[in-house]
């Protein structure tokens, strides 16, 4: 079988940039259809964020915030210490990588937020995390 003929319906994955201050964050969402159910109004993703130092200085993740809201209004709020169990420190021009996910009781929904960065002096600042869809295939994307 000539495999250059056959068409994947596999979206091309999006990735959504925000630079704060000179720390750029990435995320790149995944729907997983394997671990969802629409039947049951489980709809499940992963995220990938990268957090990249681009400042001179040693900068700590010390603590997220994440809204979480689905298509039909419900909206969560996260907050905590660090991201994924941790608080790691990204030197200048290194860049830290995780995935961790959401789960939705609608089809689509969106993320935004934002993490809380601090120097080896004690200072603190706020880098924007960038919004981001979270389109299922189960629903014809919503543009906001």
């Amino acid at each position: 079988m000539d495999t250059s003929s056959v068409k994947l319906n596999m979206p091309p994955a999006t990735l959504y940039e925000q630079r704060t201050k000179d720390v750029i964050v990435r995320v790149e969402p995944d729907y997983l259809d394997e671990q969802s159910s629409p039947s049951e109004s489980r709809f499940i993703w992963a995220y990938t964020v990268e957090i990249q130092n681009c400042t001179e200085v040693d900068l700590q993740v010390v603590e997220r915030f994440w809204q979480i809201a689905d298509s039909r209004g419900q909206v969560q709020e996260v907050r905590g210490s660090g991201v994924v169990g941790e608080q790691p420190v990204l030197r200048p021009g290194e860049t830290f990588r995780y995935t961790s996910g959401a789960p939705l009781t609608a089809p689509s929904g969106m993320m935004m937020g934002n993490y809380g960065m601090q120097t080896p002096e004690g200072d603190t600042f706020t880098v924007d995390i960038p919004p981001f869809l979270l389109d299922s295939p189960h629903q014809p994307p919503i543009f906001n």
